[in-house]
């Protein structure tokens, strides 16, 4: 464990000293301001024609999942494809440190910085609390923020995996943001209905936000989902790591 904390500060920190980091944290928090300005905007105008309408905090919540899944991928294609150009993970794989470790350090790292910057959105809730009467539903805050970040341990750690399988960085983000895409849009075909069609939309990684932790609604069954999702790519990331320590 020390020493998964040791690789998670290490990875952390390393985002900070990355232009590349800065740029997608500015371009994230930018795009939501714009965002949030541009639907405060709208319902302004909206209020005008049905008195007593208010925005709720949906306005914050839901575009930040799709930012989420364009800057993850660039937030997490370096973590093992540099090491593998660069040589050192030859470093890493020879040293007294289980595959297990290495990888569940950088993503814990990756994560924590993801969780920050999700973390600093909570701004926004705040200013709508004081924009809107009698003010907005902190339950429905708490539960789409748990959410988000559930959300994003999820993706931080198949993007980690997905890192592992490439030596070049573009190759590892492009994977990566397909491979959310899929995850993200596999329950929409699914509409002829049957035990197939359930099975998709249980995999549909969107529907297990936005029916019900977007709502304010805490659903165990959406929890275990993204906690799984988050093994199975701490789990895969660990494999490949195996085998390349084997090649």
């Amino acid at each position: 464990m020390h020493t998964t904390w040791i690789i998670a500060r290490r990875e952390f920190g390393r985002y900070f000293a990355t232009p590349a980091a800065y740029a997608v944290a500015f371009l994230f928090l930018l795009v939501l301001g714009i965002l949030f300005y541009a639907n405060i905007e709208a319902s302004a105008m909206r209020s005008f024609m049905m008195p007593g309408y208010a925005p709720g905090v949906e306005i914050i919540i839901n575009p930040m999942t799709t930012l989420l899944v364009f800057i993850v991928p660039v937030l997490t294609m370096r973590l093992l494809a540099e090491e593998q150009r660069s040589g050192t993970i030859e470093l890493l794989l020879t040293a007294p440190v289980r595959d297990a470790a290495i990888v569940v350090g950088k993503w814990l790292g990756s994560f924590l910085f993801v969780a920050v910057l999700i973390l600093l959105t909570l701004l926004y809730p705040l200013a709508l609390n004081q924009l809107v009467q009698p003010g907005i539903d902190w339950g429905q805050v708490a539960s789409g923020f748990t959410g988000l970040l559930l959300m994003a341990a999820a993706l931080t750690a198949l993007g980690t995996a997905i890192s592992a399988l490439f030596s070049n960085q573009i190759a590892a983000a492009i994977a990566s943001l397909a491979v959310f895409l899929a995850l993200w849009l596999i329950g929409y075909p699914a509409s002829a209905g049957g035990g197939a069609s359930s099975v998709w939309q249980y995999l549909d990684f969107s529907s297990h936000f936005f029916n019900t932790l977007a709502r304010g609604i805490f659903d165990t069954r959406d929890i275990i989902y993204y906690l799984s999702v988050t093994a199975l790519g701490l789990f895969l990331g660990t494999v490949i790591l195996e085998m390349r320590r084997w090649r």
